[in-house]
């Protein structure tokens, strides 16, 4: 899937969809990377990332129905593809093999 390359947050932001299940929206995700990793994103970010994922067919949206306590705003509901779960599973491939290639690795405290 060399064109399916995932750049770290777009990885994270992935997972997170996939933690969030059914109720992956703008909002859930960011709170979700900050409860998780401690991770801040603007807005921007995230959408940014989300955008770019949608076109490499990695994530698809559709709007959920429209809220009275959102002014009848409707929300975008985020799921990773079936595509977007092979590449998460190739990146995560890939960078157990480096690990396991790393000869005798260990974190020393000074």
């Amino acid at each position: 899937m060399e064109n399916n390359y995932l750049g770290e947050f777009q990885e994270i932001v992935m997972l997170t969809i996939l933690v969030l299940e059914d109720n992956a929206y703008g909002v859930t995700i960011k709170k979700e990377l900050k409860k998780r990793l401690n991770r801040d994103c603007s807005r921007g970010a995230l959408h940014t990332a989300l955008t770019r994922l949608q076109k490499k067919g990695l994530i698809s949206s559709e709007m959920g129905g429209a809220n009275a306590t959102r002014g009848g705003r409707r929300k975008r509901y985020y799921t990773v593809t079936n595509t977007g779960k092979l590449s998460l599973k190739e990146a995560k491939e890939s960078r157990d093999q480096l690990w396991k290639a790393i000869p005798n690795f260990s974190l020393k405290m000074v």
